[in-house]
């Protein structure tokens, strides 16, 4: 309970913190981001990342914490709990990431972002339908779900900066990916919902390593881990 406690208090903090990509005019254009230089622009997109990982962690907790009974909490991995992202050519390995180049690794973290926008509007009207679901923990999946699309114009604009062509428009196709089924059981709807969290949150964990693993390969190519 006591992570619960934290997650309440530095709710506040994270809104405050959080600075937007500003990759959006009024007309919704993406002139801004542009104009912004390759090395700041990935600052931003790595503080972004670092914040939709921690609020992931804290609204993981926070669901486990009231809605997850402890014995249930090691079965999240079986009974065909599986991530919706596992059959996207994500490098998993520390040598497939190694080996993989500056703009594979965006493109990687892109597909993440884009895979995840449509399950996390899903997670919000499922969190709805709970009785004592707490504000908090609506309020971060809404919070998470907006910054994930700033986060996916960002690495958009970097892509274009690192290949010096024009904007890209590739989204990786969906279909298949995540779909929509009939109302479960309570149980079933809980132990789905927790696994979508707890897949979201390691997703999240690696669209931030591989931005940092970006970063230090712009500025010590050969000491980065």
């Amino acid at each position: 309970m006591q992570r619960g406690v934290w997650a309440v208090l530095l709710w506040p903090y994270l809104l405050i913190v959080s600075i937007p990509l500003d990759c959006k005019e009024e007309q919704g254009s993406l002139s801004r981001c542009p104009s912004i230089s390759q090395e700041k622009l990935l600052d931003r997109v790595i503080q972004h990342a670092e914040l939709i990982y921690r609020v992931s962690e804290e609204s993981c907790s926070l669901f486990e914490e009231m809605f997850v009974p402890f014995p249930l909490r090691l079965q999240r991995n079986q009974a065909g709990y599986a991530c919706i992202t596992k059959a996207l050519p994500i490098p998993s390995s520390k040598s497939e990431i190694q080996q993989i180049s500056d703009t594979w690794l965006l493109h990687s973290v892109l597909m993440l972002v884009q895979s995840w926008i449509e399950p996390l509007v899903y997670l919000q009207t499922t969190l709805d339908r709970y009785d004592d679901a707490p504000d908090m923990l609506l309020n971060k999946t809404k919070w998470v779900s907006e910054k994930l699309i700033s986060l996916e114009q960002g690495v958009v604009v970097l892509i274009k900066k690192m290949l010096d062509e024009g904007m890209m428009t590739t989204t990786y196709n969906q279909q298949g990916l995540f779909q929509y089924d009939v109302q479960p059981e309570m149980l079933e709807s809980v132990m789905r919902d927790y696994t979508l969290l707890s897949c979201f949150k390691k997703d999240a964990h690696k669209m931030e390593t591989f931005l940092k693993l970006l970063k230090c390969r712009q500025t010590d190519k050969y000491n980065c881990a």
